[in-house]
């Protein structure tokens, strides 16, 4: 009777949430709580979104980084609660929430959430709660912890020299040619994997990608941000209004950041229409060898911005230039004319970053770093940039054809990723290039 009595007790005061788990038995097992495989989730109870944890260790007293982006006058306590291999944790722990510095204007705004992973606890996942009282968790989401050797200093180890980062693809995007000529160049310079947080884009671009993902050289990563948020199509919150900047711009370049972390001596930060292109070495690596050997501390590599106008009708130069008929967008190789910038006023660079010395990052600045940064000579490496048009007079344009020194690998390169796509027509596989 006295043993009937104490398990009726234990049965009616344990919380259903601990009853449900079975206790730690061999190799870990799945987390309890509902797992997230969405690249944005809605943190219950807020007006906030989540996106994704890592292991982040850097700091003391600081285990995990929740990256997600949160509205700027709703931000609340909020409290940790851990997966521990298998089992939930008894406590909870207390956060500490670090908006970016950088919002343009906007309501939303990327925040990283920081706490510590309790005693005895080997986290695989994290959730987070508007209540300090775990015993009130109700089909509470988690996050998978990734980066579980972020401390760990493996590089010789590490999977890839270099990725790029390019956010956002929206607005149903389908400049194929564009698209196939930048990829294939990133690949002749020496980068290992690409990363695209794809919003939407056109079929045609869709299809490439597809082949690329496949190939395994693009990493795909969805971004419905348009489901959660009303995403601005500009930069300035004053001009576009909005929700956030850009489409969420600045939370994917952070993510990109530690999704790569783990994995990526370098990584590069610029958009699709935009190549980080050394003057004095052919690949990358030569490049960052030199940089890396004279600035042993450094970071953050700062290149200056480019911007390079299509070729003026009507000139009398030839070049490469290739017609891929049929195929939507636009011929880089024709963008050969550069406008020098004005640098007696605010000139944007992109970066070259070591993931494992950036916290926060901007576009074209990094927020929080433990190094130093370094802004590269323009004659040693600078963006080529090529937007859609760019008008401007011949007298403020200066002829730089450093593209066409790579276009005997770069043409066959594209004309194969394009007819693997099907995306190059008969006509085209059979046209002669011209010089």
């Amino acid at each position: 009777m006295a043993v009937l009595i104490y398990t009726l007790c234990i049965t009616v005061r344990t919380p259903r949430t601990y009853r449900a788990i079975p206790k730690p038995n061999g190799p870990p097992k799945p987390c309890p709580l509902w797992i997230s495989e969405r690249t944005i989730t809605p943190l219950n109870n807020t007006k906030h979104l989540l996106v994704s944890a890592y292991m982040d260790q850097r700091e003391k007293g600081l285990d995990i980084r929740i990256i997600g982006i949160f509205k700027r006058d709703s931000i609340q306590p909020l409290y940790c609660l851990f997966c521990c291999a298998g089992h939930l944790s008894r406590k909870t722990t207390p956060t500490t929430i670090l908006q970016h510095s950088d919002n343009f204007g906007f309501p939303f705004i990327t925040t990283d959430v920081m706490c510590q992973i309790p005693q005895n606890c080997i986290a695989t996942h994290v959730s987070l709660l508007t209540q300090p009282d775990s015993v009130m968790v109700f089909n509470q989401t988690c996050l998978p912890i990734r980066n579980q050797k972020t401390n760990e200093k493996e590089e010789n180890k590490l999977q890839f020299n270099f990725t790029v980062c390019i956010s956002n693809l929206f607005g149903d995007y389908n400049n194929v040619l564009q698209f196939a000529q930048t990829l294939e160049m990133y690949r002749l310079l020496g980068v290992d994997r690409v990363v695209i947080y794809n919003t939407s884009c056109g079929p045609d671009l869709d299809r490439l990608l597809q082949s690329y993902s496949q190939e395994g050289f693009v990493e795909m990563v969805p971004w419905p941000i348009d489901h959660h948020l009303n995403p601005s199509r500009g930069w300035l919150f004053s001009q576009s209004g909005g929700d956030v900047h850009y489409f969420g711009q600045l939370t994917t370049l952070n993510e990109c950041i530690y999704r790569s972390m783990d994995r990526s001596r370098y990584v590069l930060l610029n958009d699709i229409d935009e190549i980080i292109m050394p003057y004095q070495h052919n690949n990358l690596m030569s490049l960052m060898g030199m940089l890396q050997q004279q600035h042993p501390n450094t970071g953050v590599f700062l290149i200056e911005n480019h911007i390079y106008t299509k070729k003026p009708l009507g000139g009398n130069e030839t070049g490469p230039l290739h017609q891929w008929k049929g195929v939507p967008g636009f011929n880089i190789l024709e963008h050969i004319y550069r406008e020098e910038p004005n640098r007696n006023i605010y000139h944007p660079h992109k970066l070259i970053v070591q993931p494992r010395m950036v916290q926060q990052t901007s576009v074209h600045e990094v927020l929080k770093k433990f190094g130093e940064y370094f802004k590269v000579p323009p004659d040693v490496c600078r963006i080529i940039h090529a937007p859609i048009s760019m008008p401007r007079p011949p007298e403020q344009l200066y002829r730089d054809t450093r593209l066409w020194n790579f276009t005997d690998k770069l043409l066959p390169r594209v004309n194969t990723v394009l007819r693997g796509a099907e995306l190059l027509g008969s006509q085209g596989q059979e046209q002669e290039v011209g010089r």
